[in-house]
């Protein structure tokens, strides 16, 4: 059964089959155990930790061909685009501010 999260992420959830060998393998192991629904509950979410310098969100739109060249270039280096388009920008502006 395929899920489909909120972000769009597709995940493969486990056949019935697949289950019982997964719960088989968890009762066979003594350092994991399944958690009571009260030591469920009492687990917090635990997110990304803060970046020392944090960015804004902000909308911008680009042409295209721009977008297409950031994410190619990011594909090939194996980054990210919006970091690419960020140095860009960061560069560019301080070129501007020193003239």
């Amino acid at each position: 059964m395929l899920l489909t999260t909120k972000s769009g992420r597709v995940i493969e959830m486990p056949s019935d089959d697949e289950d019982v060998i997964i719960n088989k393998g968890i009762a066979a192991d003594s350092d994991t155990y399944q958690l009571t629904d009260a030591e469920f509950l009492q687990l917090k979410r635990v997110g990304r930790p803060l970046a020392e310098t944090t960015k804004a969100r902000i909308t911008i739109r680009v042409d295209k061909d721009t977008l297409n060249i950031f994410k190619s270039r990011a594909e090939m280096v194996g980054g990210n685009y919006q970091t690419l388009m960020n140095e860009a920008l960061k560069k560019y502006a301080q070129q501007e501010l020193t003239k």
